[in-house]
């Protein structure tokens, strides 16, 4: 019998896969070996809390990793120190770029002035890649509301560069879920978003959002670009040069 390909898999797990809730489809990908060993990857962003509180309630010593690019705000270094420790997590990997990875590449620091995509490759890609090295699956928080690009999202996902599956739990939640979740159990928010970015990533390509302006607008704004390069939509890379 020809053996499963992932996109069949991950089609399967789409179809057959039955859980109450984004909390439910935590435990069985966490606690019932839904997938064999499995991460999360945060941001520690916005909306990140959210997740990060759920997972603390299905498995406190669940893999979380965090790729700190040196290049995010101190406000985002800080609430992901804050969060872990209110919540319990016993197993935060911070990851970043090696130094000699750095002075081949990015010297100066200033990489992301001439191409964004090759800073992000760089300091997020590679990093990643590395990082979820002997995991078949991570966790991601992105939700269908967030951008075009991921109207169609779906809770399992094929991640062909990495021959992984990428979990999305909050796949359908939109953004008065988010809202109602924070409220209802208190959750810290990130600092940045009283001062206007709903969406959070290095400073360097960051900037606040107007009223009125998709949660994104501020994420490489003025360039053709959606995502980072961790992320990857029907298969395929949503970047473009810079």
């Amino acid at each position: 019998m020809p053996r499963e390909t992932l996109a069949q898999r991950v089609a399967r797990l789409n179809a057959t896969t039955w859980a109450d809730d984004a909390k439910g489809l935590l435990d069985q990908v966490l606690n019932r070996q839904l997938l064999g060993k499995v991460a999360m990857v945060s941001s520690f962003g916005a909306d990140s809390a959210v997740l990060l509180h759920l997972l603390a309630q299905v498995n406190r010593k669940a893999p979380v990793i965090f790729i700190d690019t040196q290049m995010l705000f101190a406000e985002t270094l800080g609430y992901q120190r804050d969060l872990a420790a209110q919540f319990g997590l016993k197993d935060v990997r911070v990851v970043s770029v090696d130094e000699l990875s750095l002075r081949r590449s990015d010297l100066w620091g200033n990489l992301h002035q001439a191409s964004t995509d090759a800073c992000c490759d760089l300091r997020k890609t590679q990093v990643l890649e590395r990082a979820l090295d002997g995991f078949e699956g991570w966790i991601s928080g992105r939700k269908r509301h967030q951008a075009s690009s991921r109207a169609a999202l779906e809770w399992f996902e094929a991640d062909p560069v990495h021959a992984r599956i990428k979990i999305n739990p909050l796949a359908y939640w939109g953004a008065s879920d988010i809202a109602a979740y924070f409220e209802v159990h208190n959750l810290p928010r990130h600092p940045l978003i009283a001062r206007g970015y709903p969406s959070i990533g290095c400073a360097p390509c960051t900037s606040a959002v107007k009223a009125g302006e998709d949660t994104r607008a501020g994420r490489w704004r003025g360039q053709d670009k959606e995502e980072c390069g961790i992320h990857f939509v029907n298969g395929k890379w949503v970047r473009t040069a810079a």
